[in-house]
Parts: structure tokens; sequence; C-alpha cells
């Protein structure tokens, strides 16, 4: 068998440190200089959040459709400081705090104690695993190998690597070189779904939160469910805005728009051998 089954990774296997550890440091460090700056009257330092502005720019960037700049959180970094007026005394480098803080399971975590059997059952089932993240592979690997589960993957695709980032279909090319994708797995409609869709894959979502009644049907039944059409509507509005006016419009979400419509829906990461046994005897 030369079929790949593509993975992302922040929401999907794994938790990255970013939110709970190198956000708040970044943010340390600049408001310990902002207090040093007697000419700058503009920040409380009680409120001062790092994080909040880099996100601001990040998605400055995607609205912009630049899909690498805006991953780029180094980049971001130094962009955010020349806009406080910080630049000269700082020097934050964003992929030394990922090496940092990779440490499980304290700081990074795998989001389900299944994940490494699952992979390896993959595997001996004979599918290829790759990984398709829009994180930077300067970000990425280091948690993935401490996390153990860098072996497992053959090709890791970034942004920076492809020249794009999801949900831009053409972020599979590098790994369509190498066989087919059966299927790609994820946690996000925006990104993930709709880039699988886009590219003819199967989508398998994750939801760890889906709803009891829905955990006794099929994985490819619940979605079809009228529960489950409100949850996505939701969840792409809480995901991207732009895409859910342009896909919902005024819609009181009787129909799920195919371009976020998933093949699958799993609850937990258990899931996924039984789907693509579901997908193969097609």
């Amino acid at each position: 068998m030369n079929s790949w089954v593509t993975f992302d990774l922040d929401g999907t296997l794994m938790q990255n440190p970013f939110a709970a550890w190198i956000f708040p440091e970044i943010t340390s460090v600049v408001r310990e200089q902002l207090q040093l700056r007697t000419d700058i009257k503009a920040y409380d330092d009680t409120s001062f959040d790092m994080g909040k502005l880099l996100h601001a720019e990040h998605r400055k960037r995607m609205e912009a459709g630049e899909t690498v700049a805006a991953y780029d959180w180094d980049d971001m970094v130094g962009v955010v400081l020349a806009e406080l007026g910080v630049t000269p005394s700082i020097d934050i480098q964003v992929e030394q705090l990922v090496r940092k803080h990779a440490e499980p399971p304290t700081k990074i975590y795998l989001l389900e104690e299944g994940v490494k059997t699952v992979l390896e059952q993959l595997k001996q089932d004979g599918y290829r695993l790759a990984v398709a993240t829009n994180g930077y592979y300067k970000y990425q690997y280091p948690v993935l190998e401490a996390l153990g589960i860098a072996a497992y993957f053959e090709l890791i695709v970034t942004p920076e690597i492809a020249g794009g980032g999801k949900p831009d279909a053409h972020m599979l090319r590098a790994i369509r070189q190498h066989g087919t994708i059966a299927a790609h797995v994820g946690d996000r409609l925006d990104h993930d779904v709709y880039m699988a869709n886009q590219s003819g894959a199967a989508s398998i979502l994750v939801n760890r939160k889906l709803p009891q009644e829905l955990h006794q049907l099929a994985p490819e039944q619940r979605v079809h469910e009228q529960i489950f059409l409100p949850l996505c509507s939701q969840q792409l509005q809480r995901e991207c805005q732009s895409l859910h006016r342009e896909l919902f419009g005024d819609d009181e979400c009787t129909v799920l728009p195919k371009q976020i419509r998933p093949d699958f829906v799993i609850h937990s990461i258990m899931e996924l051998p039984a789907c693509l046994a579901a997908l193969a005897a097609r």
C-alpha cells in the first residue's frame, strides 16, 4: 500500500506550549522593558498581553492571504516589538523558547493516551503517515520529538516548506508526489476539512466535545444528524467569520455546506482505524 494519512497536530494530536508558556514569557519580558521606559505611557502593565498583539498581527496576515508569514512567530514578534519601540533592547527567539518549554507532560502533552497506539496500528495496516501543519517546522519538530511521535511520520509539511498554509490544498502536493492521500485528520473546519475536501482526500474531523447522543452512531453517520449542523456553524464562526458568512450567509443551518462537510466525525483518535477501514471498503 502506498496510501498516506495526513495529520494536523495542534488540537488534533498534541498540545503545544505557546498559549500557556511561550506567550506569557514573552509578555513578561516585554512588560519589564516597557516599565523601564518613561516615555511610554500607553500600556497598563496589568493588562498588557503580547499574545493578543501577536494574534492580531497573525489575523492581519491571514486576512491578507499571507499564509506563510502568518505563522512566522519570530518575525511577528519582531514586528510587534518595533511597533512598541523596544526592539533594540530585547532579543526574543521563539524557536529557542519552544525548545525550552518542550517538556512533557507538564508543558506539552498528547491529547489522548491512545495516540501512539493508533499511529502504530495505522503503520502496521500499511499506511504511510505525514504531518500537514500550519506551524513552522522549527516550532513543531521539537515538540513532536519530545512527545516521542516524530518517528511515526515520514514527511512533515509546513507552510515555509510548502509555500503556503492551510486551507490551501497545495500544501498536500509534496505528499502526493509519493502516493495517494487516503484521508486528512484534523480538528478545524476552516483549515483541515476545507483543505481535504478541496484536495479530494477524505476529511476526518476530530471533535472531542461531540454530544453524547452522537457517540452511538458510526462516524460517517454523525455528519447527517440535525444536531450536528448548528455545532458546525458555531465552530466555523469561532474559527473564521469571513468563511462562515461566505458559506452560511443568512442560512438557518438546515444544510451543511459541502466545503466544510467532513466525511467522518470522531470524538476520539481511537475511532480513526475504523474510519479508514470503512473508507477502504468503499
